[in-house]
């Protein structure tokens, strides 16, 4: 599909904003050494403010996420007013993954604290996988099948038009299909929450109660989408160290967002209602950060009233797997692919500016937080390491006199020492996050996953940060046969006793 030549310039917008001020830093470091080195400082400066800002939310979002453990949210939910008219309809889009972790799921989610009978379960395969997945869907309907309400299994044609192989495209047409099914059981469109799961997503037993809980608290739930903490617990020992780093840092962003989620968006595993999807008309078929995506779809149909309630009840999903270089690559592939949320943008700025019904805050608050998230995702690693330096390398001995480019490297030092605390409070809550050693595990590991990997954060915020979202941006500024499709993270699950 052909776009409007407006469309095409937010497209551009972000990669040209990231790639202005890669090739300003190079040029200016050399002609106009002191205006790259005025600008380096007071973009260090924000970044520790930056810090110094997020980590009360951190702090805040660990500790109401360690009392939700403590809650028994089943009984909480069970003495709500209208408990008994909710179901839950969970969505499974899967492909190529093995039987082991369909399984493991399953097993799993027979052990939530909601009754089976209140879920209804969609497991969607893709053509392209068929004979696999058929094997697959059997043998999971036959052990499964029948603990539920519902069971459906269903298969993604491939090749239908207006779409890209990919998880919204899947989850699409798994809901159409779910409508009868809905419709057959006589639940209202109100009283269904939906949960858009990766298939190696493991709930906590008391998730399904804590979402229906808030479902049932909040006002106007069915205008809410519910984002639980994403944890990636599943074989995180087994994991290499700068995965682990990267799926830690992911979580804590994700923490973080939960505690001011005004201008939030959804992300991975989470939760929404049955009416929201039917009044936007399901994920859209053609985008790759379906996660996001369905919230905005909310956020532009209900002119804005639309938000995320935080679910500090957590999941669990799996890190990368393989050989130790191929799960680097795998990484990379993961953290582009997130990236790719630069798709948002154009998407973001045609329905914003052509609703008159949103208002101005909403609006603002959302780009600001898009733009600049995007922006200091590709920029920030590089400003504060290797483009902070360039002055020092590449200035004439016309500038070397000068205070300010004496002093600056001192400067710039103390300022990073002073974000050295982030990283140090975000390992001190690492250990409080991970899973119990297996015992496949030697004991030793212990030191280099608690300790010895955070000496990978400089390398792994740029390999694995900064790297992948210029390679996204880049990609979508170019647009064509540049654009990304959609990537299936390999899963491995290590069995142990």
């Amino acid at each position: 599909m052909e776009r409007s030549s407006r469309t095409r310039f937010y497209d551009i917008l972000p990669g040209a904003l990231v790639w202005a001020t890669l090739i300003g830093a190079v040029f200016f470091s050399y002609a106009y050494p002191l205006i790259v080195i005025c600008f380096v400082i007071a973009f260090d400066i924000y970044w520790l403010l930056r810090i110094a800002y997020y980590l009360p939310f951190l702090l805040s979002s660990w500790v109401r996420y360690r009392r939700s453990l403590k809650c028994d949210w089943q009984a909480l939910a069970a003495a709500q007013p209208g408990y008994d008219r909710v179901r839950h309809l969970l969505m499974l889009p899967t492909y190529r993954e093995g039987i082991d972790v369909l399984r493991d799921s399953f097993d799993k989610l027979l052990q939530c604290t909601t009754p089976l009978d209140r879920m209804i379960v969609c497991l969607g395969g893709e053509a392209r996988d068929e004979e696999n997945f058929r094997v697959y869907a059997d043998s999971i309907a036959k052990e499964y099948g029948d603990r539920f309400l519902s069971f459906t299994v269903t298969i993604h044609p491939d090749g239908l038009p207006n779409e890209i192989r990919g998880k919204g495209s899947n989850l699409n047409w798994m809901a159409h299909k779910m409508v009868p099914v809905i419709e057959s059981l006589g639940i209202a469109p109100e009283d269904l929450i939906v949960h858009s799961f990766d298939v190696d997503t493991v709930a906590h037993p008391q998730y399904f109660s804590a979402v229906a809980h808030a479902f049932l608290t909040i006002p106007e739930p069915t205008r809410s989408s519910y984002q639980p903490v994403v944890l990636y617990n599943n074989n995180l020992w087994d994991a290499t160290a700068p995965v682990r780093v990267a799926m830690f840092g992911t979580t804590f962003w994700l923490m973080t967002e939960l505690a001011r989620a005004e201008g939030m968006m959804t992300f991975s595993s989470h939760s929404m209602s049955w009416r929201m999807l039917l009044d936007v008309g399901f994920w859209q078929k053609d985008i790759v950060s379906e996660d996001s995506r369905i919230f905005l779809q909310g956020l532009v149909h209900y002119h804005g009233d639309y938000r995320v309630t935080p679910i500090y009840v957590p999941v669990s999903m799996d890190s990368v797997a393989g050989s130790y270089l191929g799960s680097l690559g795998a990484l990379y592939k993961q953290m582009r692919r997130w990236a790719w949320g630069v798709e948002n943008f154009p998407y973001m700025v045609n329905a914003f500016f052509s609703d008159p019904k949103m208002s101005w805050h909403v609006k603002i608050v959302y780009l600001f937080k898009q733009v600049e998230g995007m922006y200091t995702w590709a920029t920030a690693p590089l400003l504060i390491t290797i483009l902070g330096q360039l002055p020092f390398w590449l200035a004439s001995d016309t500038y070397r006199s000068f205070a300010l480019f004496q002093n600056t490297p001192f400067t710039l030092e103390s300022l990073m020492q002073y974000a050295l605390v982030g990283a140090f409070v975000s390992a001190g809550l690492a250990l409080t996050l991970l899973p119990s050693r297996p015992p496949h595990v030697p004991r030793r590991n212990a030191v280099v996953v608690w300790v010895l990997q955070w000496l990978l954060l400089p390398i792994t915020f740029i390999v694995f940060g900064s790297i992948p979202a210029i390679d996204a941006q880049t990609r979508h500024m170019i647009g064509g046969t540049w654009r990304l499709g959609f990537n299936v993270t390999q899963k491995r699950r290590v069995k142990t006793s």
